[in-house]
């Protein structure tokens, strides 16, 4: 996916932990969010709230192979969920 990004010249982040990747949340402020729910310090979709409270603007994917769509209910239309895996056509829907 970084690849995919970098090639319609997004400015890409990563982060390999929940810590890591809250940490940069807040430095970079970024306006969409990848989040994968099983990380090696904690499941990401259980700080959702949190991130959609503090960052109102941000779009946010949720992203398993785990968890289904139905797993996660949410009334905020700036969240998606997608399961494992993601196809490039997925991706193309979604950023044009």
């Amino acid at each position: 996916m970084k690849n995919y990004f970098h090639e319609k010249s997004y400015e890409v982040f990563l982060a390999f932990s929940l810590v890591e990747g809250l940490s940069s949340l807040e430095k970079n402020h970024p306006d969409i969010l990848f989040l994968d729910n099983n990380l090696p310090d904690g499941q990401g979709w259980k700080n959702v709230d949190e991130i959609v409270e503090k960052y109102p603007h941000i779009r946010i994917y949720l992203i398993s192979a785990y968890l289904h769509k139905s797993d996660f209910v949410t009334s905020s239309p700036n969240i998606t969920v997608w399961e494992k895996p993601i196809s490039l056509n997925t991706l193309d829907a979604a950023f044009p």
